[in-house]
C-alpha cells in the first residue's frame, strides 16, 4: 500500500482507521528509518488535521484565532513506533470556553488509541512565559511546527520564540549546558554503556537535540561533519527498540539487543553496539566543541566593552602622540594572545592552536607533538587544529624517529587529560592512521559486568592509570605503551593475550623501540593477566608456582612494570576488580618472585674510554682552565643497507662539554640549558683522568638536547653563559624565576609526586640517589644545586627523559671520596625529594 493510500484510508475511516493504516505502515519491510518516521508523522499530521477540523465543526464553527502545533519530536517530524504526541493548541484567548471544548474532542480520540500524549493549551503570551520559566518547554517550542487552525498565529509564535530563544542566549545556553551536564552524570555516556539509554544518556538524542537548540541561537554551531548520520542511526536503533518490544522505550537492554540487530540486518548484538557506540562518540564530540565554542563567545561577549573602552583610549593617545603629519593612528582590533607551547604548537583562548608558521605538511610528528603539549598543559586541541593536521599531514615514517615515540609516551603520561586530547585525534582519524591496529578495538564492548569501558577507552584508562605509577617503574616509557596495547588482541579471535603479545611486538617495533625494548612489551601484553591470576588462584607457598612466574617474567624490571601494569589494569577496568586484599595477594607473590629473580647486586657500569674527541675537549679545558664544548647532531642509524645517514630522522642534539673539576657543575650546566629553552633527554657525566703529564681530572659531559621550540642557539652563547655561570656571576635561579613569572599558570596536568630513594648496595664506591619526577624546564637544575646543598660530590650522573618523565641516578659521595652513610644517605634523599615537591 502506497503513503498516498495509507492516508486516504486513515482521513476516510476516522481513528479506527487512522489506526490501521498507522499499523499497516510500521509493518511494511521495505520501509524504514527517516522514510518511515516521515510517513508517519504526515500520516499523523493528516489524522489531527481531520480532528481538529471536525471537532472546530462541531463545537464552535466560528472560532478564530485557534491553531494546532506539533512541538518536539514531533515538531521535527520524527516519530518512532512509540513515540508520545507532543502537542499544542495555541489561542488568541478570545472564547477559553470554546478552546477547551475543541481541546477535549481533540485529546480523546488520540487518548482512546492508546497512543502517549503530552499537550497544553495557551495563548502565545502564556507559551512565551512558561518558555521563559521552563528550559524544556523552550527547547520544545523551537521545532514547533504548523499542523491546522490559524496558520498566522502559529507563524507569530514561532517568530517570537525564536527571538526570544536568540535575545536570552548567553543567560538560557549556560543553563541548557548545566542541564545536560546533570544528565550525563545521572545517565552515564552512550558510548560505554552496556544497557545504555538511547536518549538520555550523554551522546544521545537529547545531546543531538541540544545541539539544534545551539545552532538556533545563532551564538555557535556543532561540527556538521556526521552528526546527522549519528542521529539518525540512533533513531533508527530507537524504531527497531519500539518494533521488538511494543513498548515507549529508550533503554537498550541486553536481552532485546539480539532481537534488535535482527530488525536492522546487522550481524550480531555486538555489532549493533559498536555502531550505536560510534553515533554516541560523534555527537559526544560536537557536544565538547560546541560547548566550548559557547563559552569562548560569552566570554568575549563579557570583555567586549572593556576592550571597546580600552581602543579608544588608546586611539585617542595614539592620536595625541602623532607628530604634526596629520595622521591619525586607530587602536585597531585587539588580537588574542598566542603563547608557545611546543615547535608549531600554541595556545590561544584556552585552546591547543597550530603556530601561524607550523607546516604539518612537512613535520609528521607535529600531531604527536601538538597532542602531547595539549595533554600536559591540560588543554583541548581546537577542532580547527585537528582538521588540519588530518587533512595535510604526512604519514611517520616505520620506525617513527624518536622524537614521535616520545611524544607519544608524554601523552599516554599525562593523566586524566590524555582521554579528552587522545578522542579529539581519534574524532578525525589520526589514532588509527598513527596505529592501525587500532580499528579492531574501536568502539568495541565488553559483555563483561566488571568492565565499565569499551576496549579502546579501557587501553586509555589504563594508560591514565598507569601514568600514576610511573615513580615506582625504572622504563615509564615502556610502562604506557604497554598499558595501551595490553589488551590490543581482543579485536582477534582466541586468547587475547596470546594475539596482543604478536601485534605487540609488531606495534613497538614500528614506533621504534629497540629488540630488547620490544621484547620487554610484548611480554607485559603476554603476561598483564599473570599476575593476578596467580595470587588469587594459585598456592604461594608452593615454590614451583614462584618459580613459574620468575621464569615467565625473566628480569627485575620486568617484574616491576608487571606489577604496575597489574594494578592500573585492575583499576582501570572498574570497582569490582581490585581491592586491598587483591593488591595485598599480588604484593607478596611480587616479593616472592623478586627473591627468586635476585643476584648479585647491579654494580656501577665501567667507565668507557673516551673518544679522541673528548679527550681533544678535556685537554683544552685544561689548557684554558674554562669550559670548551661543541654541538653535533644525532642521526639514527641507516634502517636498511641502502640508505644513509642523511636520509635517517635527527635525534637531536649531542652536546660535549669538558670542565675543569670544580663545584657546581651540574647545576650551571643545567640552569644555563633551561634558560636557553633546551630541553635535555640524556645526560651523562663522569670524571675523566686525562693522559700522564696533563693535569686534571676533568669533568666530561655528554648530553643529548633538543630545543623546546625555534633553533638551536648558538656554541658561543652557550659556553659564554656557561663561564658566567660558574664563576657566579650569572644568576640562574632569578633568570629562571622571572621567565617562569612571565607565563600565565595553567591548570595542566596533576602529576605523580616525585620519588627520591637511595639504591641499595648499587655501588661499592658511590651512593646512588635515584630520582623519578616529572620532567619540567629546570628539573636537572633544580637537582644539582639541591645536591650541590647537600654537601655532596656528582661522581657520575645518568640523566634520561622518558616521555614526560625523568629517571635520574646520581652516584655521589662525601667530599672526601667516600660513599655517604646510610642515615646521611637517607637524609639527602629526604631533603632532595622535599625541594622537588616544594
Amino acid at each position: 500500500m502506497t503513503g498516498t493510500s495509507v492516508r486516504n484510508e486513515a482521513e476516510d475511516s476516522g481513528p479506527s482507521g487512522y489506526a490501521a493504516a498507522r499499523l499497516r505502515l510500521l509493518q511494511e519491510e521495505t520501509r524504514s528509518g527517516p522514510p518511515r518516521r516521515a510517513a508517519l508523522a504526515e500520516l499523523t499530521d493528516d489524522w489531527l488535521a481531520g480532528l481538529f477540523a471536525a471537532a472546530a465543526g462541531e463545537t464552535a464553527p466560528d472560532l478564530k484565532g485557534v491553531s494546532l502545533i506539533a512541538v518536539g519530536g514531533y515538531g521535527r517530524g520524527e516519530l518512532s513506533p512509540r513515540s508520545d504526541l507532543d502537542l499544542l493548541l495555541l489561542h488568541d484567548g478570545s472564547d477559553s470556553k470554546a478552546v477547551a471544548a475543541l481541546a477535549d474532542r481533540l485529546w480523546y480520540p488520540v487518548w482512546d488509541l492508546g497512543l502517549d500524549l503530552d499537550h497544553s493549551v495557551r495563548t502565545p503570551a502564556e507559551a512565551r512565559r512558561t518558555a521563559g520559566e521552563d528550559l524544556k518547554v523552550q527547547l520544545g517550542l523551537l521545532d514547533a511546527r504548523h499542523l491546522a487552525g490559524d496558520l498566522g498565529l502559529t507563524a507569530g509564535l514561532r517568530t517570537a520564540v525564536l527571538a526570544d530563544w536568540r535575545n536570552q542566549a548567553p543567560k538560557r545556553l549556560p543553563e541548557l549546558q548545566e542541564l545536560c551536564a546533570e544528565r550525563a552524570e545521572r545517565q552515564g555516556e552512550l558510548q560505554y554503556l552496556l544497557e545504555p539509554d538511547l536518549k538520555e544518556a550523554r551522546g544521545g538524542l537529547r545531546d543531538a537535540t541540544a545541539l539544534r537548540a545551539v545552532a538556533a541561537s545563532w551564538l555557535a554551531d556543532a561540527p556538521r561533519e556526521g552528526l546527522a548520520d549519528a542521529r539518525r542511526r540512533l533513531l533508527d536503533v530507537r524504531d527497531a527498540l519500539h518494533l521488538t518490544t511494543g513498548r515507549a522505550t529508550d533503554r537498550l537492554s541486553l536481552q532485546e539487543q539480539d532481537q534488535v540487530a535482527a530488525e536492522l540486518d546487522l550481524l550480531d548484538a555486538d555489532t549493533l553496539l559498536r555502531q550505536v557506540y560510534e553515533a554516541a562518540r560523534v555527537i559526544s564530540y560536537a557536544s565538547d566543541v560546541t560547548w566550548r565554542e559557547v563559552g569562548r563567545v560569552l566570554r568575549s561577549r563579557a570583555v567586549r566593552p572593556r576592550l571597546r573602552k580600552l581602543a579608544r583610549e588608546r586611539s585617542d593617545f595614539l592620536r595625541r602622540a602623532v607628530a604634526g603629519d596629520g595622521r591619525a593612528l586607530g587602536g585597531g582590533k585587539p588580537t588574542a594572545e598566542r603563547s608557545p607551547l611546543a615547535e608549531g604548537v600554541v595556545e590561544q583562548e584556552g585552546e591547543v592552536v597550530l603556530a601561524r608558521a607550523a607546516r604539518p605538511e612537512r613535520d609528521s610528528v607535529l600531531p604527536l607533538r601538538a597532542a602531547a603539549a595539549a595533554a600536559q598543559a591540560g588543554l583541548p586541541i581546537s577542532l580547527h587544529a585537528v582538521r588540519r593536521l588530518a587533512a595535510t599531514v604526512r604519514p611517520l615514517p616505520t620506525p617513527w624517529p624518536a622524537e614521535a615515540r616520545e611524544q607519544l609516551v608524554t601523552l599516554l603520561g599525562s593523566g586524566r587529560p590524555t582521554v579528552e586530547v587522545w578522542e579529539a585525534l581519534e574524532a578525525e582519524g589520526l589514532i588509527t592512521r598513527l596505529l592501525p591496529d587500532w580499528e579492531r578495538v574501536r568502539c568495541r564492548p565488553q559483555r563483561n559486568a566488571v568492565h565499565i569501558w569499551t576496549v579502546d577507552r579501557h587501553l586509555i584508562e589504563t594508560a591514565v592509570q598507569a601514568s600514576a605509577f610511573t615513580r615506582r617503574v625504572g622504563r615509564p616509557d615502556l610502562l604506557l605503551v604497554a598499558a595501551l596495547l595490553h589488551d590490543i588482541g581482543k579485536g582477534w579471535p582466541g586468547d587475547h593475550s596470546v594475539a596482543g603479545e604478536i601485534i605487540a611486538k609488531d606495534v613497538a617495533a614500528r614506533i621504534g623501540f629497540d629488540r630488547n625494548d620490544v621484547t620487554v612489551i610484548a611480554t607485559l601484553v603476554r603476561h598483564h593477566l599473570l599476575l593476578v591470576e596467580t595470587a588469587t588462584r594459585r598456592d604461594l607457598e608452593d615454590p614451583a608456582t614462584v618459580n613459574s612466574v620468575a621464569e615467565a617474567v625473566g628480569s627485575q624490571g620486568t617484574l616491576e612494570l608487571l606489577h604496575a601494569l597489574t594494578e592500573a589494569d585492575a583499576l582501570a577496568t572498574g570497582p569490582a576488580a581490585w581491592s586491598s586484599w587483591r593488591g595485598s595477594l599480588v604484593a607478596d607473590l611480587v616479593k616472592r618472585v623478586s627473591a627468586v629473580l635476585a643476584g648479585v647486586a647491579p654494580e656501577e657500569p665501567e667507565e668507557a674510554e673516551p673518544t679522541a674527541e673528548q679527550e681533544r675537549l678535556a685537554i683544552e679545558a685544561i689548557a684554558t682552565g674554562s669550559p670548551v664544548l661543541s654541538l653535533r647532531a644525532q642521526t639514527e642509524p641507516p634502517q636498511e643497507p641502502g640508505e644513509t645517514l642523511g636520509e635517517s630522522e635527527p635525534l637531536g642534539v649531542e652536546l660535549l662539554i669538558a670542565v675543569p673539576d670544580q663545584p657546581g657543575v651540574l647545576p650551571a650546566v643545567a640552569g644555563v640549558l633551561a634558560m636557553h629553552r633546551l630541553t635535555v633527554r640524556t645526560a651523562e657525566l663522569r670524571s675523566l683522568q686525562l693522559p700522564d703529564g696533563v693535569e686534571g681530572p676533568v669533568l666530561l659531559l655528554d648530553w643529548r638536547v633538543a630545543a623546546e621550540y625555534g633553533s638551536l642557539p648558538q656554541a658561543a652563547r652557550l659556553r659564554a653563559d656557561l663561564v658566567r655561570a660558574l664563576d657566579g656571576s650569572l644568576d640562574i635561579a632569578g633568570r629562571l624565576a622571572e621567565r617562569d613569572a612571565a607565563y600565565p599558570r595553567r591548570r595542566g596536568l596533576s602529576a605523580p609526586p616525585p620519588r627520591v630513594t637511595v639504591a641499595p648496595a648499587a655501588s661499592r664506591h658511590a651512593t646512588v640517589i635515584e630520582v623519578r619526577a616529572q620532567d619540567a624546564p629546570g628539573l636537572l637544575f633544580r637537582i644539582g644545586r639541591a645536591l650541590e646543598d647537600a654537601k655532596v660530590r656528582v661522581r657520575s650522573a645518568h640523566v634520561s627523559t622518558l616521555g614526560a618523565n625523568a629517571v635520574d641516578a646520581f652516584y655521589v659521595t662525601a667530599p672526601e671520596g667516600a660513599p655517604l652513610p646510610g642515615e646521611e644517605a637517607a637524609s639527602v634523599a629526604r631533603k632532595l625529594e622535599e625541594t622537588l615537591r616544594g
